[in-house]
């Protein structure tokens, strides 16, 4: 017998709306400043990627400088990776 795998595929829409159902702290790099990267809570998006990010810090991953910028409005252009950094409890 044979088993079969199925591979579920998960757009990436569907994966900031699991982040943004449950409050997770993402980290967001971005295109062509790979030093400095941006921490926070999404609270909302569009279909271009757009993200609003609640309680935003940027941090500068060469020097570990962190400085709070609040509520930001981020172009999906600008979006090179997100990923979730912890869930709250």
């Amino acid at each position: 017998m044979s088993t079969k795998i199925q591979k579920v595929l998960v757009p990436p829409i569907s994966l900031i709306f699991q982040y943004m159902q449950k409050k997770a702290t993402v980290e967001i790099w971005l295109f062509e400043k790979p030093e400095l990267r941006l921490e926070g809570q999404i609270l909302g998006f569009d279909e271009f990627m757009n993200i609003v990010l609640g309680d935003c810090v940027e941090v500068y991953a060469k020097k570990g400088v962190r400085k709070e910028v609040g509520r930001i409005l981020l172009k999906g252009d600008n979006i090179t990776l997100i990923r979730q950094l912890s869930i709250p409890e």
